[in-house]
Parts: structure tokens; C-alpha cells; sequence
């Protein structure tokens, strides 16, 4: 995912943006979002393990990126639990109908 301001508007929609730590919070997810992609961008470049040469000996390593990106992952995750989303009001169920009877049992 690149839209990240489309992502930030979406999320200050579900928040209240009059608390400035919810807002700040948000900044700051966005921002790990950002970071998250910067090391995808370095994967993708260098692959997801290097070879490192110490003398004449060469080892394989996994990318640094990838150790960054699960640390980022794990603070994404906190923050998002952390975030005070507002309750969506749940859409009214639909009286349920076969071939356009009324469920048996309804009073409809």
C-alpha cells in the first residue's frame, strides 16, 4: 500500500480528531506504514539475505530489513490497539425470506 494520506484520512475519520494523542497516534502509524515500505523497497533491491565477506570467509545473512520490519510490525500492532477507534453502528439485520416467504415463526 503507497496512498498513505488516503489511509491517514480514513483513520482520522474513526477517530476523535480533537484528541491530540489520538492524532498523534494516527501520525505516527502512518509513519511506521512509511517505514515498513522503505524496507520492502531494500528487500526487493538486495533480496531478503546478504552475503557478508569477513577476510576470505563469506557467510550467508538474512537482509537487516527484515529484522526492522518486524520490530515495525510488532510496534504497528501495538499502536493500533492502542488507538481509540468510535463504534461503527451495526447495519439492522434483514428479515430473512425464502423465495419471498416470511421466516417461519416471523410475524411478518
Amino acid at each position: 500500500m503507497e496512498n498513505f494520506e488516503e489511509l491517514k484520512q480514513q483513520l482520522l475519520a474513526r477517530i476523535d480528531t480533537n484528541d491530540l494523542l489520538e492524532v498523534k497516534k494516527v501520525n505516527d502509524l502512518i509513519r511506521l506504514h512509511e517505514l515498513d515500505a522503505a524496507c520492502d523497497k531494500v528487500i526487493d533491491r538486495d533480496g531478503v539475505s546478504i552475503v557478508i565477506e569477513n577476510g576470505s570467509q563469506k557467510f550467508l545473512k538474512s537482509h537487516p530489513s527484515m529484522n526492522e520490519k518486524m520490530k515495525i510490525n510488532a510496534q504497528k500492532i501495538a499502536l493500533e490497539k492502542s488507538i481509540k477507534f468510535k463504534l461503527k453502528a451495526a447495519p439492522a439485520p434483514a428479515a430473512s425470506t425464502v423465495e419471498g416467504k416470511p421466516k417461519r415463526g416471523s410475524l411478518i
